[in-house]
């Protein structure tokens, strides 16, 4: 997917999920998703290019970078819990309907139960 492709889609996933919101605490460069005052989701055009920076669990995350030249540590994010996605256009679009809201599943497991605005045991699950 490219560049604004790549980061349009991801937006429009983004207004599927309940409680989402977007903020720019950081200035205008940078679009920050958050859910209940927790990023899930991070987008900027600063490094030149523009990228979508996701929560990804630690193994998920390395295996995903291993096998998606596209996908990379988490730009000035905790390089273990956060990933990269850049836009050179080898990224499926349901990859990245996946990883957004994988994304934001962690984010929202770590919540206290009262705050879920969804279960995310089930939530964003696909049926085989």
């Amino acid at each position: 997917m490219k560049g604004d492709t790549l980061r349009q889609h991801a937006r429009n996933r983004v207004w599927e999920l309940p409680g989402a919101t977007l903020e720019h605490p950081f200035g205008p460069d940078w679009d920050v998703f958050k859910v209940r005052e927790k990023v899930f989701m991070l987008m900027t055009e600063i490094t030149g290019e523009p990228i979508v920076i996701l929560k990804a669990d630690p193994e998920d995350a390395r295996a995903l970078r291993e096998q998606y030249a596209d996908i990379t540590p988490g730009y000035h994010m905790n390089k273990q819990h956060w990933i990269t996605l850049h836009p050179d256009g080898t990224l499926e679009k349901d990859l990245v309907d996946d990883l957004v809201t994988e994304s934001y599943r962690l984010v929202i497991g770590n919540l206290p139960h009262a705050q879920r605005p969804v279960d995310p045991r089930t939530f964003g699950q696909r049926e085989l």
